[in-house]
């Protein structure tokens, strides 16, 4: 539907341009045709701008295309009544980009709840001053997590304030159900504990926009059809447990620079894994980080994180997360393909394969 768009609002628009071009007698198009003032050429012009600027502007991903394509359609209408027997079947186009309009009018409002909180974010970071990671930083750390630190390419940079993250990948509710594409921008904020998570997927070919919000140990999923019809609304308890287990997995495999902060204790290390503690808000939750030779995390596990099954009822599963493809993004050796699998009794499940596309350190600016 995005690509066809466009293409819609353009020849939409385009058909009304030949009324203008009629009602002025600048072409004539058919033998018989009732006359069209010059005033009404003035609305089918109208319309053709409107149309035409808002497939620009939708193209753009401008946010407010929906604002004049509702002008255009409404103007369309009105035309289209004018000169019904010519023209009637052209409210089935402006049905069609009505349906896109009042999608696009339910993305913008949700969305902006989600760029509000990011801007909020980042305005409580830009007063943090910045220093450089060095080895002394990292000096009392168990030696795995060393030498993953400094595989990544971290040492020397600036220390970390917040990440913004890019990922592609699919989803799905259970092992019966398709898996759904989504692409999604994440931004977490270190020093307050937040992570902002905004997906939009594709459910039966039907565009759906979810957003996890996770605010110093509270966390809200709010999954919505159009970006309007609530799906899938959970909060709770159990979800501010399992989205700080969440929250400390994005600073695992993102973001090794940060495994310095003073909320992490070392508990226990055994070869190449180590057994690590988060504690914020009162809330403490565990994991197991395993590292291969190379000095790269290759799996992080942990008990701590809720499941949502029947009835919307939370029960915890081991939750694991394996990555691998380690890549050079955006000047990190990070890897770039993960799987989110919860261990049941009856098997292993994953239910999301994430790929990371962008990362962006220290942001000052929403993106």
């Amino acid at each position: 539907m995005k690509s066809v768009l466009p293409i819609l609002l353009f020849f939409h628009g385009a058909i009304h341009l030949i009324g203008f071009l009629q009602a002025y007698k600048i072409i004539q198009i058919g033998q018989g045709n009732p006359e069209i003032s010059k005033l009404a050429g003035i609305l089918w012009l109208t319309t053709f701008l409107l149309l035409l600027i808002s497939g620009i502007a939708h193209l753009s991903k401008a946010d407010w295309w929906y604002i004049l394509a509702f002008l255009g359609i409404l103007i369309s209408s009105i035309v289209i009544v004018l000169s019904w027997e010519e023209a009637k079947y052209g409210t089935i186009a402006n049905i069609i980009i009505l349906a896109a309009v009042i999608s696009g009018y339910g993305a913008s409002a949700f969305y902006k709840v989600y760029k509000l909180d990011v801007r909020n974010g980042l305005r409580q970071t830009t007063s943090i001053s910045e220093s450089i990671l060095v080895e002394d930083d990292i000096e009392h750390l168990p030696e795995p997590v060393k030498k993953y630190i400094r595989n990544s390419g971290a040492p020397g940079k600036p220390k970390l304030t917040n990440f913004r993250l890019e990922f592609k990948g699919q989803i799905r509710k259970d092992e019966q159900s398709e898996w759904m594409p989504f692409t999604t921008v994440q931004y977490n904020f270190l020093n307050t504990s937040t992570r902002l998570f905004f997906m939009k997927a594709v459910m039966k070919k039907l565009p759906v926009a979810g957003y996890h919000c996770f605010k110093n140990g509270e966390a809200f999923m709010d999954i919505r059809l159009f970006s309007l019809f609530k799906v899938q609304y959970q909060s709770g308890k159990e979800m501010g447990i399992s989205e700080t287990v969440t929250f400390f997995n994005d600073m695992c495999c993102m973001a090794p620079a940060s495994l310095i902060d003073k909320r992490i204790k070392w508990i226990e290390s055994d070869g190449n894994k180590v057994k690590a503690e988060f504690t914020n808000n009162n809330i403490t939750i565990g994991a197991w980080l395993y590292f291969n030779d190379n000095g790269e995390l290759v799996n992080f596990i942990s008990d701590d994180r809720y499941a949502s099954g029947e009835n919307n009822t939370m029960q915890r599963f081991p939750w694991l997360t394996p990555v691998k493809e380690y890549k050079d993004v955006d000047g990190y050796n990070l890897p770039t393909y993960a799987e989110a699998i919860y261990s049941y009794p009856q098997g292993d499940f994953c239910y999301g394969i994430f790929r990371l596309s962008h990362i962006n350190y220290n942001c000052t600016e929403f993106n």
